[in-house]
């Protein structure tokens, strides 16, 4: 766990608590664990606390369960793209794959050095598309060795350039452990605090540069003199309890 920025020391309920999903909350595309659930359940009551994640609603609640996520704020899924207030959509980005970014995609895949293919390599989801050359519907076995396998090769970090290159009005950053996630330019997580107003504490597992979770980095670093932020940019949600249980 490395605590990025360092600057709150104020009452929780005036906070607003902003937490990413995969690799923070819960383990990449998996179920949250249900000790973890019952503290956070507790932990969060009279708290501000928002998801800010790319995944869609379903993956969501699949992974955190209906109950966190109606009790929270808001959800902001698909990178903010799609926003729910107590399990209703009250917003969302209407961004359709176009046939010339579908093809690019499909070259992409097929010019992929990673052999090991499964199905769902491209994913619509409001506001946004998931790419993956591995497939989403790879096993668990199958995730962590791309996973290990991408932070030698840079894989993603390759495609995320190819598709800005090729694409100047579109973003494309790196999510979860198999994946990038692709929306138009500014339409990324830092959107979601236009309408979050106070001093923020926010928990990813991509802060670095290139990461999904970075946008909100980038962005808060710049409006220091405007507001107050603590950003942790942990590794698990193991990480993610031990702070909370000290909050």
């Amino acid at each position: 766990m490395v605590l990025l920025v360092p600057k709150i020391k104020m009452v929780t309920n005036k906070i607003n608590f902003l937490f990413d999903i995969d690799g923070t909350l819960t383990p990449s595309r998996s179920k949250i664990d249900m000790r973890f659930k019952d503290f956070f359940l507790k932990w969060m009551q009279n708290k501000s606390v928002y998801l800010v994640t790319g995944s869609d609603k379903e993956k969501t609640i699949e992974q955190v369960g209906i109950e966190i996520w109606q009790k929270v704020k808001k959800s902001y899924q698909s990178c903010g793209n799609a926003v729910y207030e107590k399990g209703n959509l009250i917003r969302k980005l209407d961004f359709i794959i176009t046939e010339k970014l579908e093809k690019y995609l499909t070259d992409l895949l097929n010019k992929s050095l990673w052999q090991e293919k499964y199905s769902v390599h491209i994913d619509q989801r409001i506001g946004l598309i998931n790419f993956s050359t591995i497939g989403r519907n790879c096993p668990t076995e199958a995730r962590k060795r791309y996973y290990e396998w991408d932070k030698k090769n840079k894989e993603r970090e390759f495609i995320c350039k190819k598709v800005e290159k090729e694409f100047p009005f579109l973003e494309a950053s790196i999510g979860g452990e198999i994946s990038i996630d692709i929306y138009p330019k500014g339409k990324n997580k830092a959107q979601v605090l236009d309408e979050i107003i106070g001093p923020i504490i926010f928990f990813g597992d991509r802060c670095e540069e290139g990461g999904n979770d970075y946008p909100i980095v980038q962005r808060l670093n710049r409006e220091e003199k405007k507001r107050e932020y603590t950003i942790y940019n942990v590794s698990n949600f193991n990480e993610t309890w031990e702070i909370l249980r000290k909050i």
